[in-house]
């Protein structure tokens, strides 16, 4: 049964190729909503957003660089008109 309250919403997800983020998308889509995942492996977007469908895009992100997430969440505009919702999910490892 798909979930009303997530129906058309606009959530971009950083550390979206695997894990978590992979889930979380394919369980928001499921539910109705827009994804624009971002990561750094775009071998692996291209794949889900191929499984994921027309509600969904990607932008190679490193979360480590501000223009890439600037640019993952003006996709997101471009897109789909608005964000919703930010699922900051990428981890940053100390160098």
């Amino acid at each position: 049964m798909m979930d009303q309250t997530i129906k058309d919403k606009v959530i971009v997800i950083t550390g979206a190729s695997s894990g978590i983020g992979e889930a979380t998308a394919k369980l928001l889509i499921e539910n109705g909503a827009k994804v624009v995942l971002g990561a750094r492996r775009e071998e692996k977007l291209q794949q889900l957003v191929a499984e994921l469908g027309e509600n969904s895009t990607y932008a190679v992100t490193d979360v480590r660089k501000a223009e890439d997430v600037n640019a993952l969440v003006e996709l997101a505009i471009e897109k789909f008109g608005k964000v919703d919702v930010l699922f900051a999910n990428a981890g940053i490892m100390p160098a």
